[in-house]
């Protein structure tokens, strides 16, 4: 069975469940599955009822999809993500992003957990992110071309939209909440860095590290979905904040920022 034979098996079968149209899809990174929790209308879909869709095996990620409505705007919500780390191949990664496309997904809001590069960044901050580095040795586009999705070469130019992200930094403004905006650069993980690695990307000009979002954002441009990604600082990266790195402090940070998060998430939403 193809690639897209799959993703059309797995289109139909959730077609059958879902009673709303969205445009709209929010990826929720670590610890981060409880935010936006207060929808009309929820549905929800584990992941093992979807056919071909990966399982989460990290803690901080419910594995599921929820759909509802914000003020009124039909929303999708992936309640976690797969890593490569985990030992997906980048189709796996990419394919819950194919689908919100076959289903009629246009605009694609990531979130995640990121290290904190930049010394102006303290525990805590939400950053937007204007643009990625890449050093996960793989690809989700290498390999033969979907052709029904999109082009062989896309660009990636503007992968994060500069429109969509001044109408959130104007958004951000309103609500009184600081937004930062930074370069976000993706590790293969999953060990956290070592100080020289992230003194290397920090001379490299990144702001941020994680081991996500970048091969979403590369299939999502990919299938001409407009994308926005929201990162939350964590925990300073090694080398410069304490001397012990845990999943722990992570999930910790996600848990008190989760509302404000949910505020701004929900603000943007309603501004589309």
């Amino acid at each position: 069975m193809t690639e897209l034979e799959k993703l059309q098996q797995a289109t139909e079968s959730v077609r059958e469940r879902l009673s709303l149209s969205p445009k709209i899809a929010l990826v929720l990174g670590s610890g981060m599955s409880e935010v936006l929790q207060e929808l009309e209308g929820v549905q929800r879909l584990a992941w093992e009822q979807i056919p071909h869709f990966p399982r989460a095996t990290v803690m901080g990620h419910a594995g599921e999809w929820v759909w509802g409505r914000i003020e009124q705007e039909p929303v999708l919500i992936s309640r976690g993500r797969v890593h490569y780390y985990e030992g997906y191949s980048m189709a796996q990664i990419a394919f819950p992003i194919r689908l919100m496309k076959l289903l009629g997904i246009e605009r694609l809001i990531l979130t995640n957990a990121a290290g904190g590069i930049n010394t102006d960044y303290r525990v805590g901050d939400f950053v937007l992110i204007r643009d990625h580095i890449n050093t996960i040795p793989d690809n989700p586009l290498r390999g033969e071309n979907i052709s029904e999705l999109g082009s062989r070469f896309p660009n990636l130019l503007d992968a994060y939209s500069a429109r969509w992200r001044a109408q959130t930094k104007a958004v951000a403004q309103e609500l009184g909440l600081e937004l930062r905006e930074g370069v976000y650069i993706a590790t293969p993980g999953p060990i956290y860095e070592t100080p020289a690695e992230i003194e290397a990307y920090r001379r490299w000009g990144a702001d941020l590290v994680g081991m996500s979002t970048v091969p979403e954002v590369i299939a999502a441009r990919h299938c001409g979905l407009e994308v926005l990604a929201i990162s939350l600082v964590t925990n300073l990266a090694a080398g410069l904040g304490s001397d012990t790195l845990t999943h722990e402090e992570v999930l910790e940070t996600t848990k008190r920022r989760e509302r404000d998060l949910a505020r701004l998430l929900q603000a943007v939403v309603r501004g589309l």
